[in-house]
């Protein structure tokens, strides 16, 4: 989806399929463009409408990207892998936008490659669970990682804990993890699973499964981004987890256990 200053943009379509666009200048000084990224086509989208812009006079343009699309392809390891990440923040930079606005970005790569970079942590949202949670007492955060733990462990003043995944290396299949760190304060606690982006769920559903058999009372999971993929996984059809916290920036769905953040 894309909005421009606050309105969504309509992608109507030509009977040959490209795209039919129409949108009003409201502000020749600044067009402020948000993109929750559905689909592909929505890059051609911004292309033209950036355009369209510059084209009428529009001085200042910038781009709220919440979740930056490609951005697990942030490497490559074999001639055939096709480096999409830093051809899609050439796309971005070709634009020259003022400010592209991203959350909790999931590659340190991405930060490197885009310009105008503004990047808002998670920590807005997460302060939102913990509220919805009731409060800091007997609560204990988890990262999945000591990549996540390195992330987001100094933006909270609260004891955690953190997992060491055990994979898989030939399927990239997640078969289970350890848990580090403050491990004798998890019976009894409740425990928040913080990270960025969830797919299927299978490393939060390790995480929670472990960490209710070390004695862990309600555990719940924040999220940045996830990915509407997350019905495929299991992590919805067990007990695990008691509720899943995430933003708009790339979940369409809809889901008794799932409450999307706004702000």
């Amino acid at each position: 989806m894309i909005q421009y200053n606050g309105k969504t943009v309509t992608l109507n379509h030509f009977p040959d399929g490209t795209l039919l666009l129409k949108e009003m200048i409201t502000e020749k000084e600044e067009a402020v463009i948000r993109w929750n990224y559905e689909n592909n086509e929505e890059m051609v989208a911004l292309y033209f409408l950036v355009k369209h812009f510059r084209a009428n006079g529009v001085k200042r343009t910038v781009l709220e990207l919440p979740y930056i699309p490609n951005a697990r392809q942030d490497r490559v390891k074999k001639p055939e892998d096709v480096f999409t990440l830093k051809y899609f923040a050439e796309f971005i930079n070709a634009l020259d936008f003022s400010e592209v606005a991203v959350l909790d970005p999931h590659s340190y790569v991405s930060e490197a490659l885009i310009d105008n970079l503004r990047i808002r942590t998670p920590k807005h949202y997460v302060e939102q669970v913990i509220a919805c949670l009731g409060g800091t007492e007997k609560l204990l955060l988890f990262f999945p990682d000591e990549g996540a733990m390195k992330r987001y462990s100094v933006m909270f003043d609260l004891p955690y804990v953190f997992g060491i995944k055990k994979r898989d290396w030939t399927t990239g299949d997640i078969l289970g993890l350890s848990v580090a760190g403050r491990t004798e304060l998890i019976e009894g606690s409740r425990i928040l699973i913080i990270d960025d982006i969830c797919s299927r769920g299978g490393t939060f559903f390790h995480s929670a499964k472990e960490l209710k058999t070390l004695g862990a009372g309600d555990v719940y999971l924040y999220i940045s981004h996830c990915e509407n993929t997350i019905f495929e996984g299991k992590l919805l059809t067990t007990d695990w987890i008691t509720r899943v916290y995430t933003t708009d920036s790339i979940f369409a769905g809809n889901h008794e256990k799932i409450t999307v953040l706004k702000g």
